[in-house]
C-alpha cells in the first residue's frame, strides 16, 4: 500500500505515546483519522496536534467489545471505508507470576489482547469487502518476542497478540485479500507504559507489590532513555508500503532472536545457559 494520502486510518490507544505519534504522521502523510482512547483529555491533545485535516476522535475501551463494534460503526458511518487500522492500545503490569491475580491477567489480557480481536473482528470483514489495499497494524512489543523475569502477565499477552497477527496474515494470504498486516515489535520507546496504572478501571487495582512496583520503574527507567515515538510511526509508515510483517525497531534484536531460537533447540533456559 504506497499511497496513503486521502485514506481512512483508525488509532487506538491514541491519546499517547506510539498511538499519538502515528496519529501525527498519519495526518502528516494527508491521511483521515478515527482516533480512539480511554483517556479523553489525551485524545483531545492529539486531535489538536494531528492539525486540520478530517480528525474524529471517540472513547473507547478495546477491551469492550461493543465499544469497539461502536467504533467501527461510526467510522464506516461516517467516513465509508477504513484503509489502515491500528490496533495499538496496550498497558503493562509487571511482577512474578505468582504475585499477579486473575483480576491482573484480565486487565492485561483485556487490552493488550482482546483490544488486537476485536479490532480485528469488527474491522476487517469490513476492509476485506472494501476490495481495495488495506493494511493492519497490531502493536505487539518486543516483549512478544522475549519472555522475560517480572514480565509474565505482559509478554503472555503480547506473545498472543503476535500469533494473531501472524494467523492474521496468514489468512488474508490464502483467501486473496488485498489486505496485509504488520506486527510492530518496539522495544524501549518514550512513552507512559510504566504508568498504565493511570488507565486502569477504578476499583480493580490492588496495592502494588514489591516486585511489581520494581519492574514499574524499570520499564519506566527504560522508557526514558527510548526512541522517540516519532521514529516509530515512520518506520511503521514503511512497513505499511513496504507490505513488512516484522518491524523490530531496533536492529539488535535479529541477533538475539537468532540467539534465543538456537538456546531453545538445544533445550535450555534462554539467557540461563
Amino acid at each position: 500500500m504506497r499511497e496513503l494520502s486521502g485514506k481512512v486510518a483508525v488509532v487506538t490507544g491514541a491519546a499517547s505515546g506510539i498511538g499519538r505519534a502515528m496519529a501525527v504522521r498519519f495526518a502528516g502523510e494527508g491521511m483521515t483519522l478515527m482516533l480512539a482512547d480511554v483517556d479523553h483529555g489525551g485524545l483531545a491533545e492529539t486531535a489538536a496536534l494531528a492539525g486540520d485535516g478530517k480528525v474524529l476522535t471517540q472513547i473507547t475501551d478495546v477491551s469492550d467489545a461493543a465499544a469497539v463494534r461502536h467504533l467501527a460503526n461510526r467510522c464506516f458511518g461516517e467516513f465509508g471505508a477504513v484503509h489502515v487500522l491500528c490496533n495499538n492500545a496496550g498497558v503493562f503490569q509487571g511482577g512474578h507470576m505468582w504475585t499477579r491475580g486473575e483480576e491482573d491477567f484480565a486487565w492485561l489480557l483485556g487490552v493488550n489482547l482482546w483490544g488486537v480481536l476485536h479490532g480485528i473482528h469488527e474491522f476487517v470483514p469490513r476492509m476485506i469487502e472494501q476490495d481495495t489495499e488495506g493494511h493492519i497494524v497490531n502493536t505487539v512489543s518486543v516483549a512478544g518476542l522475549f519472555a522475560s523475569q517480572g514480565t509474565g502477565g505482559y509478554a503472555l499477552t503480547k506473545y498472543a497478540a503476535l500469533a494473531a497477527s501472524q494467523s492474521l496474515a496468514q489468512d488474508l494470504v490464502a483467501t486473496g485479500s488485498k489486505l496485509r498486516v504488520t506486527a510492530l515489535c518496539p522495544g524501549a520507546v518514550r512513552t507512559r507504559i510504566g504508568d498504565s496504572e493511570r488507565v486502569r478501571p477504578p476499583g480493580h487495582a490492588d496495592t502494588p507489590t514489591p516486585d511489581e512496583l520494581d519492574r514499574r520503574e524499570s520499564i519506566s527507567r527504560a522508557a526514558q532513555d527510548g526512541m522517540d515515538p516519532s521514529e516509530v510511526a515512520g518506520l511503521v509508515v514503511t512497513a505499511i508500503q513496504e507490505e513488512r510483517f516484522l518491524l523490530l525497531t531496533d536492529p539488535g534484536y535479529a541477533a538475539r532472536l537468532r540467539l534465543q531460537t538456537e538456546t531453545l533447540l538445544t533445550g535450555h533456559l534462554p539467557g540461563h545457559r
